[in-house]
């Protein structure tokens, strides 16, 4: 009695969580090769035609309302395509959270957050924010996004009324990732347009330290007035009417309104069309904005304020 009993049955090791152990314990260094990897992958596999999925460094995840178009969600497509799970009202998600409950912004001082625990949207329409159920979508760091500017087919153009791939693009882009940014926004035709929009904004907050610093950097952006446009009058590919400098200002606005009292008495016939099709798009633009992509677009409720 009291020997120990030749091969007593042993509790097995538990992988998934010294896994999750291991995840947690990643570097930044790590990150970063595994980050810069998969955007080689992809754009590998992108001009190849290849449609085999591209294993990203951070988990992406979705609460998704079903408020918006399935065909138009980008939120969906990335879901489709692998990059993104949906996660359950109630589920609580570890990382970061765009959500308009937030009270913080999104600022480089949350890199590690995105990088050991990843990143998650709300997909909702901004049309239905009243009626979005925010308290069931859980979790420790809610963020709220800076100003940014919309390149998504809906809402181009509108500050803060990004999609879903944008708000998580925006994310990247702030806490130094962008090439996950790269490889999510390439899967949709006028995805990398987002980048242009915003580049001089995205790099500046990028660059900062902390939330105040980059609310600052906000709050000079928006106080600062635009640049006046150059006009070359000399430039017959702008598009815009050419005047003659060799005459006097007075005479040319003289003839310019001789000229439009003329087409507006006459020239129905004339230009009837190039009106229609103004109006046909403008009308089908506030059509789409009712039915869908307000709501394909709002899934990053995270910039309401």
């Amino acid at each position: 009695m009291g020997r120990k009993k030749q091969g007593k049955f042993e509790r097995p090791v538990n992988k998934g969580k010294d896994k999750r152990h291991k995840m947690k314990g990643k570097s930044l260094e790590c990150f970063t090769e595994e980050m810069h990897d998969a955007l080689q992958a992809s754009l590998h596999r992108d001009d190849a035609g290849e449609a085999a999925q591209v294993k990203l460094p951070c988990p992406l995840a979705m609460w998704e309302l079903g408020h918006c178009d399935p065909k138009r969600c980008t939120g969906r497509k990335l879901v489709r395509k692998g990059f993104v799970h949906n996660l359950r009202l109630n589920q609580r998600f570890h990382g970061l959270i765009l959500s308009p409950m937030g009270t913080k912004y999104v600022s480089p001082a949350d890199r590690d957050i995105v990088a050991q625990n990843g990143l998650a949207v709300i997909d909702c329409s901004w049309a239905k924010l009243e009626e979005t159920p925010f308290n069931k979508m859980i979790g420790s760091h809610p963020r709220l996004l800076p100003y940014l500017v919309a390149a998504n087919p809906v809402n181009y153009g509108k500050p803060c009324k990004l999609s879903c791939v944008e708000a998580f693009a925006a994310t990247f882009c702030i806490v130094g990732f962008q090439d996950l940014a790269v490889i999510l926004l390439r899967k949709f035709k006028w995805g990398t347009v987002f980048l242009d929009l915003n580049k001089t904004l995205l790099d500046r907050y990028a660059a900062c330290q902390s939330e105040e610093e980059l609310l600052a950097v906000e709050k000079e952006y928006l106080n600062t007035p635009p640049e006046k446009e150059e006009f070359d009058p000399f430039d017959v590919d702008s598009g815009r009417e050419c005047m003659n400098l060799n005459r006097p200002p007075h005479v040319a606005e003289e003839e310019d309104d001789t000229e439009s009292d003329g087409e507006e008495a006459g020239s129905s016939g004339t230009s009837e069309d190039d009106n229609g099709d103004v109006k046909e798009e403008e009308d089908d633009g506030g059509k789409d904005r009712e039915t869908g992509d307000e709501e394909e677009e709002p899934g990053e409720s995270t910039n309401v304020q």
